[in-house]
């Protein structure tokens, strides 16, 4: 892996003094992904859906996607499903479209 980027070092010394701030867990998790630190980046996007699995709606869209743009369908598709019940729940027609958009995508 490349050395951390500054933002990166930043977040991970931010969330060592607020370890429960879902906010810096969703940044550093979207860093890693950006950095390409796939794997950690979707260990923490899957430690975040499991410590509130009904209030992180974007985590699973953000899992998902990182799945299926590593050639992971299945997990990746699973996800996806999972979170857009999540956002029907929580009545957000929106993150529920955008993840049934990609999983039409995956299926074409």
């Amino acid at each position: 892996m490349a050395e951390k980027t500054p933002r990166r070092r930043m977040l991970e010394e931010s969330l060592a003094e607020s370890p429960d701030d879902a906010f810096l867990r969703y940044g550093l998790a979207m860093q890693c992904l950006r950095e390409g630190d796939i794997a950690e980046g979707q260990q923490r996007l899957h430690a975040l859906i499991a410590d509130d699995p009904a209030g992180q709606i974007a985590a699973y869209q953000q899992l998902g996607q990182s799945y299926l743009d590593t050639g992971e369908v299945e997990p990746g598709l699973s996800i996806l499903r999972e979170g857009i019940a999540r956002a029907k729940a929580a009545g957000d027609a929106h993150a529920a479209a955008e993840m049934q958009f990609l999983i039409d995508s995956a299926d074409a």
